[in-house]
């Protein structure tokens, strides 16, 4: 199932960057399964880069025939972007600088055609961060990857995405020990409003929930008081712009909140708070939204998983789920952009 409803409207169909990930794991068999889809090329026109030889291969990898190659890109073909470079062999199954060099390649040619008014959106297979720091990527992660080669200074937040469900962090990827000292209520507002607009960009209506950090929602702050001194401010500062949001909660339960339909937007304070719940929930159709970018980026929540590389066995649900929330998004984005007749 996928993890936006919004229809594509045909009148603005966005043109869409996608580029194979990590040569080195599923990532160009997930892109095929992706493209063998008849409704990715109704909803947009794709954009594929890559060499011909690599998208050919992904082909062969999936055990699925290729599609029609067309410049106008409609639908039932696709749009090869070929720029001639012919990728080091990078070893199946590795970390390795040259698969990490040609992800990056890709995708660095993804933001040019962002830049360039010739995408909407992109969307890429999965990478791994230790073949991109080996190719020389010097970010700890791709959203700030992505904002620096955007030019983007504003806030940033990944977002998690399953079964209708989206998470954001007010802090990421940092150690444990600095997370107090990072959340404030000036933070807790600025993510809580970021995922409140990601929602409604990609067509719902959102209804956001806040963690707590301490056990226990810091029981009247016996156990700390940054629920009192900072998140229960922050979420205050956040409803005042008008945001449906409400917390904090404990951290163990406000998942079966959401669960049961009372939330469907969570704002977590660090990376495992809110990704244990999510996996726990469901592996299989995960996706990660780059959340904050002025154009909207996501890619399956999952990794390069070199423990089934051409095996014919790899899972596209999370690739076509991250696809339909870029479409919707870009889509949503070109309707707001055009004058009304």
């Amino acid at each position: 199932m996928s993890t936006t409803d919004a229809r594509v409207d045909v009148h603005h169909r966005p043109t869409v960057a996608v580029t194979l990930g990590d040569p080195a794991g599923i990532g160009p068999e997930l892109v095929a399964l992706l493209l063998h889809r008849p409704q990715t090329t109704e909803r947009a026109r794709v954009l594929v880069l890559a060499a011909r030889a690599e998208l050919d291969a992904a082909y062969r990898a999936a055990g699925v025939p290729p599609l029609p190659l067309g410049a106008d890109g409609a639908p039932g073909t696709v749009v090869l972007l070929d720029d001639g470079t012919l990728p080091a062999q990078a070893a199946p199954a590795r970390t390795s600088a040259e698969a990490g060099a040609r992800a990056l390649h890709q995708l660095d040619r993804a933001v040019g055609l962002v830049r360039d008014g010739r995408a909407e959106a992109i969307v890429f297979a999965p990478l791994n961060k230790t073949s991109l720091h080996l190719a020389g990527m010097t970010e700890e992660d791709e959203l700030r990857w992505f904002a620096g080669r955007l030019g983007h200074t504003g806030p940033t937040s990944e977002l998690n995405v399953l079964d209708g469900l989206w998470t954001a962090r007010v802090t990421s990827h940092i150690p444990l020990s600095a997370v107090a000292e990072r959340i404030t209520a000036e933070r807790i507002e600025v993510i809580t409003t970021l995922l409140h607009e990601a929602l409604r960009d990609a067509g719902h209506q959102p209804r956001l929930g806040v963690c707590a950090l301490n056990p226990h929602n810091g029981e009247n702050g016996a156990f700390g008081r940054e629920e009192i001194d900072q998140i229960r401010p922050g979420v205050e500062r956040a409803r005042a712009r008008g945001i449906d949001v409400s917390g904090p909660f404990p951290s163990d339960t406000i998942f079966l909140a959401a669960r049961r339909g009372d939330f469907n937007g969570i704002v977590t304070m660090f990376h495992d708070q809110g990704q244990i719940a999510m996996k726990l929930i469901g592996f299989s159709g995960g996706v990660t939204v780059q959340g904050g970018l002025p154009v909207p980026i996501a890619t399956p929540a999952h990794g390069t998983a070199f423990d089934i590389v051409g095996r014919g066995v790899a899972d596209p649900t999370s690739t076509v789920n991250a696809f339909d929330i870029a479409v919707a998004t870009a889509t949503a984005a070109l309707a707001r952009a055009t004058p009304a007749t």
